[in-house]
């Protein structure tokens, strides 16, 4: 028999999960998969891609520095989020000029890390108001899920020989559909959990300060392989059929490793997690720099996928833990993160200019992500028992 309760809960991690799907797997990371058929098609150049990519990353940077300064009540953030990622995608679909696909994904990158952050305050308040914090995985696991379907739409658009039009397109609904199916149950709220009046939310001790300096670093570290693994598959495979699939494996491994962790390492410190995956993550950067193979490819599709999102849980749980109001903290971890990674592709532009190819970033990134992973582990962190709520969940 199903409670109340427990149904409640479920709705929060299933809007929670609907909400990242189309913020990050659509709002931010749709352009890579239909990147190379756009190349294909519309003889966008290598150039004007990464053009359109740092757009978007300069959105995200923008959304997240809003989201810090003006501190906007989460469930707005997510509703108005989705809408706009949904229409600057359909968008994407009915324009042609260049500068207007930059202002769309400029755009998209804006609204993108409004929902991040909205949503998942707003999915793990609800969990943790009832002590079911080990459902953040599903939360996460959206994200997997948004761009493995982003991946699949691409595929299967390279595959029929359809245009990038009808990807965006098709995307665009999708989006859509998220925004107006979630639109009311955003609209819930949950008790604020008690001792939180009187706390300063806008202090940020030396702990979270390094927990935000680690996750600039990954910001740099992932986007380096998460921008180039679909146009360095086609690359070594010109075949649709093969190289299109690195994309959904990345998405695939990704939503499956936020369930996996959220459940089998629950006792594990989140700044633990965090670091361990960035451990792997440096092995996943570090593989196509130094092996051009595919094998290559898709061992770095797998780390990468599988941990990234892995990190963004659990440093998300760890600002949690850290504060009882950790809306701020979270939106200085992505605007850490968006710092990062619009780092990320002006190193690679310059190692390529200077001849160095993918070898050196590649190497900087491993290096930088092992020496965070190092840092968060000297930095300690509980262990908290299968049982044990996390900090902001015992002041209720």
């Amino acid at each position: 028999m199903t409670s109340r309760l427990d149904v409640s809960v479920k709705a929060a991690a299933l809007v929670g999960l609907a909400s990242l799907a189309a913020a990050m797997g659509i709002g931010r990371f749709a352009f890579t998969p239909i990147f190379p058929l756009m190349q294909e098609k519309l003889g966008v150049t290598l150039a004007e891609g990464a053009g359109l990519a740092t757009a978007n990353y300069i959105g995200y940077l923008v959304g997240a520095c809003a989201t810090f300064t003006v501190a906007p009540k989460a469930a707005a953030s997510a509703k108005w989020g989705l809408i706009v990622i949904a229409l600057s995608t359909l968008a994407m679909g009915i324009t042609s000029t260049l500068p207007t696909w930059f202002v769309l994904r400029l755009v998209a990158g804006v609204a993108s890390a409004f929902v991040l952050v909205g949503a998942s305050a707003w999915a793990l308040a609800h969990l943790a108001s009832h002590g079911r914090s080990d459902l953040a995985g599903w939360v996460f696991g959206g994200v997997g899920i948004g761009i493995s379907l982003a991946g699949v739409i691409a595929l299967a658009s390279g595959t029929l020989r359809r245009t990038p039009a009808q990807a965006w397109a098709a995307l665009g609904i999708i989006a859509l559909l998220i925004a107006v199916l979630t639109w009311g149950r955003l609209s819930m709220t949950t008790a604020a959990p008690k001792g939180q009046e009187g706390i300063d939310a806008t202090r940020l001790d030396s702990s979270a300060w390094l927990l935000v300096a680690c996750y600039g670093v990954f910001g740099f570290g992932y986007i380096i392989p998460a921008t180039f693994i679909p146009a360095a598959a086609r690359a070594l495979v010109p075949d649709p059929m093969v190289f299109g699939w690195a994309w959904p494996v990345f998405g695939l491994a990704a939503a499956v490793s936020t369930i996996g962790v959220s459940t089998l390492f629950r006792a594990t410190a989140p700044r633990r997690v965090a670091a361990m995956s960035l451990l792997v993550m440096a092995a996943g950067v570090a593989a196509p720099a130094f092996d051009k193979s595919l094998g290559a490819v898709l061992m770095s599709a797998v780390c990468v996928g599988g941990t990234f999102m892995v990190v963004t849980m659990a440093a998300i749980q760890e600002a949690r833990r850290l504060s009882t109001n950790p809306d701020r903290l979270i939106a200085a971890l992505t605007a850490a993160f968006a710092l990062g990674q619009l780092a990320g592709p002006m190193v690679v532009t310059l190692s390529l200019s200077a001849g160095f190819g993918f070898v050196l970033p590649g190497a900087a990134a491993a290096g930088l992500l092992a020496c965070s992973a190092l840092a968060l582990l000297r930095s300690g962190g509980v262990t908290i028992s299968r049982n044990q709520p996390l900090p902001s969940e015992r002041t209720r």
